[in-house]
């Protein structure tokens, strides 16, 4: 049963996943759309829990206040700017011959 879960939660989580990064360049609401799949994903899988918690780090030391601010919310131009980054880091991420711990 937990095995169907893992299959289920990757299946549904990688395809919102790839349909958020496809929106990286098509139009669609891909800041929205990519946490979410990283959330989906992160319920069977350490390494999206590892991508979510540092893009929720990247985006908080966006934010006017910089790092260091915990209860900040964050504003709509540092979640714009952030998008790049954390595009290039997933590409670095995926890159052939990286060795996957």
């Amino acid at each position: 049963m937990r095995q169907v879960k893992r299959i289920v939660v990757g299946v549904v989580g990688g395809t919102v996943l790839v349909i958020g990064l496809a929106m990286v360049v098509l139009p669609g609401p891909a800041i929205v759309v990519l946490p979410l799949g990283l959330g989906i994903l992160a319920i069977e899988f350490a390494w999206a829990r590892r991508w979510l918690r540092s893009a929720r780090a990247l985006v908080q030391c966006r934010t006017r206040s910089g790092c260091g601010a915990g209860n900040q919310k964050p504003t709509a131009r540092s979640v714009w700017r952030a998008g790049p980054l954390l595009f290039r880091r997933l590409r670095r991420m995926l890159a052939p011959g990286r060795k996957v711990s």
